[in-house]
């Protein structure tokens, strides 16, 4: 038998979300290895997302089975009034998995996604939701240019091609610093990221008094929640490895897939170590780094480190 009333009965109006979900995938299963400053670069991410969203938000995390720092971390974080709406899993999903519940959930009619170790610069989301807005049919904008594959963005080039209010160029409109920082940070050797550099170029459409860049990344984006639903399910059978469904979906469907023309985002990947200058020379690498580099070396290695990972964590 109940007694009294229930208090919320008294409650005149709840807390509407904002027209914008800013949302951001993680996953740390311990601070060792690969993921020692993982928990630092989230922190990274997270904090630039507090202080240079230039809009009204709501941040929503979904951690993908983490370990205990980082749901303590998480937990923390919401308890302080950072973090809107917190989805702790028991275990990883993978990304597809992840983008499943993200994109359904997500309150806000636009969605804000990134990976947890993008790092944002003021100004980032209104300059993509301004895109978004400026440019029909849009289905993902970036909040940075760089060079993507073309099987990616055929939809694109062909809308702008076949619009007279468009103008499409073709050029060199990426500074190389730029380019180089973004390659470095995916690991890509010096030698071939100035090779990719110069034997490839950049697409830029004049549209509604903007530019912006062609092409589009999974790893952090911007787009309108109904549209992301319109390619759920993703069922995708490994952790990673399998992203790119997203992007070559929205160019089957012909939704445009564009850029900022400015570097408003940027990779971390697993440490806060800086982008070293162009001008700095790099150490000769001693016998032990050669070592650990030669081939039969490095991939027995990368083997028993891949098998020790999945014995304990894919699960």
């Amino acid at each position: 038998m109940r007694e009294g009333q229930n208090p919320a009965k008294f409650v005149d109006e709840v807390t509407r979300p904002q027209r914008v979900t800013v949302a951001v995938l993680s996953y740390i299963p311990f601070l060792s290895g690969f993921y020692a400053q993982a928990l630092e670069v989230l922190n990274a991410c997270l904090g630039s997302i507090w202080e240079h969203t230039d809009l009204p938000y709501d941040l929503l995390v979904f951690d993908n089975g983490s370990g205990t720092e980082a749901r303590d971390y998480l937990l923390k974080a919401q308890a302080d009034g950072q973090i809107q709406y917190l989805l702790l899993s028991e275990r990883n999903l993978g990304k597809g998995g992840a983008w499943n519940i993200i994109f359904q959930s997500a309150p806000g009619e636009i969605v804000a996604y990134a990976d947890s170790d993008a790092r944002f610069s003021r100004g980032w989301l209104s300059r993509s939701i301004e895109i978004l807005e400026t440019f029909p049919r849009v289905g993902m904008v970036t909040s940075r240019p760089f060079r993507t594959p073309p099987e990616y963005y055929g939809a694109t080039v062909a809308w702008a091609a076949s619009t007279p209010d468009a103008a499409l160029e073709r050029g060199q409109f990426i500074p190389w610093e730029d380019f180089r920082a973004f390659d470095l940070s995916l690991g890509q050797d010096e030698g071939d990221i100035r090779a990719h550099y110069e034997s490839t170029h950049d697409i830029r459409i004049r549209y509604g008094g903007l530019t912006a860049m062609v092409g589009a990344s999974h790893w952090q984006f911007v787009a309108r929640k109904h549209v992301l639903q319109e390619f759920l399910p993703f069922e995708m059978d490994r952790p990673m490895g399998q992203v790119r469904q997203l992007d070559q979906r929205m160019d089957q469907s012909g939704y445009l897939r564009l850029m900022t023309a400015e570097p408003l985002a940027m990779n971390m990947s697993n440490t806060l170590k800086p982008i070293p200058p162009v001008y700095v020379r790099r150490r000769a690498p001693t016998l032990g780094q050669r070592l650990l580099d030669w081939p039969p070396i490095r991939s027995t290695l990368l083997f028993v480190y891949n098998r020790i990972f999945r014995w304990y964590y894919a699960r």
